[in-house]
């Protein structure tokens, strides 16, 4: 069947994409140390916003790639996503100053949305019978490379400097939109046809903002530490290749998100994806307070793929959701919202996280982080209206 072939030829380009950014967001940090900030609070500082920023433009762009796609295609918003963010993310090695590397990430949020545009276009050609399977399975292809990048991370800044990986992250970005460009084949007349009615019709994605304020919530929530866990694991370890050891923080949710992703994607299938995400975030929430009392990496590694295991099928989860209570005709402009939700928790979330560092201390982060899982949870008990989908 041929949305079976697009949904592995748009894993392989999900992996590529992921493995690269996970190439450099962890060391970021310590990037950031090499450009001249050394006091503790201003790297977290710095790092808390060089990584939100992004976030800004994405947040504001998405809808607009989105409703594009709707009436041109989604092929060729993906191409402008990952040829764009490629260059651009190359750039980032040859900066001489944190102002730079802020500006740079300013913007690439403009090109970012890769991952949900491919989850868009993978929606359009799937059958609903199997959305809830195909969405899912593509999700591990980013889970697969966000395992894979950090650990792939920590070896190449050992052996080629920082630099050198942020230039290799552009290599493999331009990668994943060769994939596209070649393999995935899209009929611009029927998207066309799909996209003709999208116009003056944005209250039919009412329906949809529990899911948007959901998804926005727990990128908060999810996003707050993650900024600066490398900080957190450097307090905690004093030895040599602490390049690997952060990489390998990471990584750990990452291995933990392969196994709690598919399981939960089932688990969905069967008793609902509200009551299923409710589960998810309490259970993510409690995997934080390890991690706040860690007193060395070992026990952070375990609290990290507590959290992994429960994490992994949030999104996968939220996208079924858009793809069963969105009007078929404005598809892509639906993952376009629920992508900028998701990019603004990625700018709060941060700001939240480094903020609260600065001046209270790193592990209070995690706490700060447990309750706004909660509250989400709490805010999705009496959201009834996501169990039932609406039909089409």
């Amino acid at each position: 069947m041929n949305w079976k072939r697009t949904m592995w030829i748009l894993w392989g380009a999900n992996f590529c994409i992921t493995a690269g950014m996970n190439l450099v967001i962890p060391f970021l940090p310590l990037y950031i140390e090499t450009l001249g900030v050394h006091s503790l609070p201003a790297v977290e500082q710095w790092s808390g916003w060089i990584f939100a920023v992004q976030f800004i433009t994405s947040f504001l762009f998405q809808p607009i790639w989105g409703a594009v796609a709707d009436r041109r295609g989604r092929k060729i918003m993906l191409l402008r996503a990952g040829f764009g963010m490629g260059v651009v993310t190359a750039l980032m090695g040859f900066v001489v100053a944190p102002w730079q590397l802020l500006v740079l990430r300013l913007v690439n949020g403009v090109f970012s949305g890769f991952i949900s545009m491919a989850a868009s276009l993978l929606a359009s050609v799937t059958p609903d019978e199997y959305g809830g399977r195909a969405l899912g399975t593509l999700q591990t292809g980013a889970i697969a490379g966000s395992l894979i990048g950090p650990l792939v991370g920590g070896v190449l800044v050992e052996s080629i400097s920082y630099r050198g990986v942020f230039i290799a992250t552009g290599i493999l970005l331009c990668m994943a939109s060769l994939i596209v460009m070649f393999f995935v084949h899209e009929d611009p007349a029927a998207n066309r046809k799909k996209g003709q009615g999208n116009r003056g019709d944005w209250k039919q994605l009412r329906v949809l903002l529990p899911v948007f304020i959901a998804s926005t919530v727990t990128q908060v929530g999810v996003m707050s530490i993650e900024p600066i866990v490398t900080i957190y694991a450097k307090t905690l370890y004093s030895g040599r290749h602490i390049a690997f050891v952060a990489g390998l923080v990471v990584a750990t949710t990452g291995v933990a998100n392969l196994v709690g992703a598919p399981t939960l994607g089932r688990l969905g299938d069967r008793f609902g994806q509200r009551r299923i995400l409710m589960a998810a975030l309490a259970l993510a929430a409690a995997s934080y307070l390890p991690q706040a009392l860690a007193n060395d990496i070992p026990e952070l590694l375990i609290g990290r793929f507590a959290l992994g295991l429960f994490i992994g099928g949030m999104i996968p989860s939220l996208n079924v959701l858009v793809k069963k209570l969105a009007p078929p005709h404005m598809l892509a402009t639906a993952f376009g919202f629920n992508s900028a939700s998701l990019f603004l928790g990625n700018l709060i979330g941060p700001l939240i996280g480094s903020t609260v560092a600065a001046g209270f201390g790193i592990r209070n982060v995690f706490y700060v982080t447990m309750a706004v899982l909660l509250a989400n949870a709490v805010s999705l008990a009496f959201n009834r209206g996501m169990d039932v989908p609406r039909e089409a």
